[in-house]
């Protein structure tokens, strides 16, 4: 069932123009990974940031482990490249670490909700529970020094593009919400909540449409009367 589910998710990002994704030696369990920012907002913007995805055997019920191949300079990211993020950890809470069992992994989460939560935490970061020291103080006392350093990651992450791939991006993609994964385990899955910042976008187009759509169903409805 794994296998299934991990394949069906793989061919659904690799759609997306924000993500990269390659099988490691055709093992449906590791994934190389390539996170594109498209945000001009954010201070990652442009960057593609390379990391290895590895899958347990009995996924969704554990999660994945997640690095990335260069460790990027921030307060949540450990010198070797892994994550110090709630939603990769063990189900259930976490007394030690005050996590609530709703902020781990669970069998709801995917791919895709993973991998929004890391682009989320790169511009929110954590800093009072941080895994690089020293990039939390840097982020709290001195903003633009902070700002340099990542500006240097985005700069080191374009070595990683892949030949011949072609970077998107913001002015070339159009925002669209992530795509519910259809399959005979769908009730694994919950609808995932987009945050339209992290796209560079908001909802206000939508909002009009919809007003205007309103507005021509009371018409209507004076026609009939």
């Amino acid at each position: 069932m794994a296998e299934r589910i991990l394949m069906n998710e793989f061919k659904a990002l690799s759609q997306e123009p924000w993500v990269n994704v390659e099988l490691q030696n055709d093992d449906i369990f590791r994934w190389t990974i390539g996170l594109i920012v498209l945000n001009p907002d954010s201070l990652f913007y442009g960057g593609y940031f390379k990391a290895s995805m590895k899958f347990p055997t009995n996924y969704p019920y554990s999660p994945p482990e997640f690095r990335f191949h260069r460790p990027l300079y921030h307060p949540n990211i450990y010198t070797d490249g892994k994550l110090c993020i709630s939603i990769l950890h063990s189900p259930g809470e976490d007394e030690m670490s005050g996590e609530l069992a709703s902020e781990r992994w669970s069998p709801a989460q995917r791919v895709e909700s993973v991998l929004i939560s890391i682009l989320s935490l790169l511009d929110d970061a954590e800093v009072s529970s941080p895994a690089n020291v020293d990039a939390s103080v840097l982020l709290r006392k001195d903003f633009e020094a902070y700002k340099e350093r990542v500006r240097k990651c985005v700069e080191d992450s374009k070595a990683d593009i892949p030949e011949g791939f072609e970077m998107p991006t913001h002015e070339s993609t159009i925002r669209s919400a992530p795509k519910q994964v259809k399959d005979d385990d769908s009730d694994f899955w919950a609808e995932s909540d987009v945050d339209d910042d992290m796209f560079g976008g908001s909802g206000s187009d939508q909002e009009e449409v919809d007003s205007d759509a309103f507005e021509q169903g009371d018409d209507s409805m004076s026609d009939d009367e």
